[in-house]
């Protein structure tokens, strides 16, 4: 799941990019708002996290900035404003939820993959479709309720599809959503991933739409 972090402190912002890393995330860090708003305009984030007190250009300014676009990337508030106008007004022009710092990194990553759900229209943590279930949390899928063992890459790519259950994900669209900035990604990366997938799974347990992409299928194991 790639999420950008809009985080001025050096310290602060080192250390939730390298935690959240460490619990699956991949995760792009910008140091102003003027860089997360361009960022997320563009970008295929899963979601943000937004600290209020950015140089350049004001937290709230860039959440107000990016909700008149149009854009409807979940957004996380991070911040040391904990008078409640604020968060009134954070949330009046477009945040999902509010983090006070200190902020405890589990609970961080928690609020993450619920607004992710939320925005997915998806009530539970476990991700399920026929034979097939997935666990955001625990990064463990169960394949006829046996474990499999996968690869990160595996496991993110297979999140993405599930995640967009009954879309069709272009090779482009999962490169987006599975790696962040400074990773190089080989010309057939994806298909082998998918190739892996179906070996540990079943053949027909991710379909090819020719010329378009990739999709779970939707009773895979059934």
């Amino acid at each position: 799941m790639r999420i950008l972090l809009a985080e001025d402190d050096s310290m602060l912002g080192d250390g939730l990019r390298s935690g959240l890393r460490q619990l699956g995330f991949q995760v792009d860090w910008v140091r102003d708002g003027m860089a997360a708003e361009r960022e997320l305009s563009g970008g295929e984030y899963a979601a943000a996290v937004l600290d209020l007190g950015l140089p350049a250009k004001d937290g709230l300014d860039v959440l107000q900035a990016l909700r008149s676009a149009g854009v409807a990337t979940p957004v996380l508030v991070l911040t040391a404003r904990d008078a409640v106008p604020d968060r009134i007004r954070g949330l009046d022009l477009g945040a999902d939820d509010y983090v006070l710092k200190p902020v405890d990194l589990h609970e961080l990553a928690a609020r993450l993959r619920s607004l992710v759900r939320r925005s997915h229209g998806l009530a539970q943590e476990v991700l399920q479709m026929g034979a097939l279930a997935l666990e955001p949390g625990t990064r463990r899928v169960l394949w006829r309720g046996e474990e499999v063992a996968l690869s990160t890459r595996e496991f993110d790519l297979l999140h993405a599809l599930m995640r967009s259950a009954g879309r069709v994900l272009s090779r482009e669209q999962l490169e987006q959503q599975m790696y962040s900035w400074g990773h190089e990604v080989e010309s057939n990366a994806i298909e082998v991933h998918i190739h892996h997938l179906r070996r540990k799974l079943q053949a027909d347990a991710i379909q090819t739409v020719r010329g378009v992409g990739y999709r779970v299928n939707p009773q895979p194991g059934v």
